[in-house]
């Protein structure tokens, strides 16, 4: 792990998750396939599955969210950084990585609890409010 992920983990897992309730969702989590590696998210960033990156239907890109897998209570903090379809049945879409980080990768999809720990307000500012 390089100083900058720890760095980063460090300052994401300290975010308190207050006033969030109202945005704290549990649903299915899966991870993209290979084909998607290299090409643009809908945020314009290139998608690397060696990232702690997702995709959520509605959350502003920039937002950090923690997912738990509800089997066995594993975590990661991922920023959105892309969209699903509205008509997907999956809550988030993540990266191999985090996919690995929550040890659902031989199942390819699971059960996990969505916290939002930081937002970004739509002027790219970093807020806890989500409008």
């Amino acid at each position: 792990m390089s100083v900058r992920q720890l760095i980063f983990i460090l300052a994401t897992s300290i975010f308190p998750v207050v006033g969030f309730a109202q945005r704290d969702t549990i649903g299915l989590a899966s991870f993209y396939a290979k084909k998607f590696e290299g090409r643009k998210t809908s945020s314009g960033e290139i998608f690397h599955h060696d990232s702690l990156t997702a995709a959520h239907k509605t959350w502003p890109f920039g937002t950090f969210v923690r997912i738990t897998n509800l089997h066995n209570d594993s975590s990661v903090v991922v920023r959105i950084n892309d969209r699903l379809p509205k008509s997907s049945k999956r809550s988030i879409d993540l990266t191999r990585r985090a996919a690995q980080q929550l040890n659902f990768v031989r199942r390819g999809v699971t059960k996990v609890r969505l916290e939002i720990i930081q937002s970004q307000n739509k002027k790219g500012d970093k807020g806890i409010h989500l409008e």
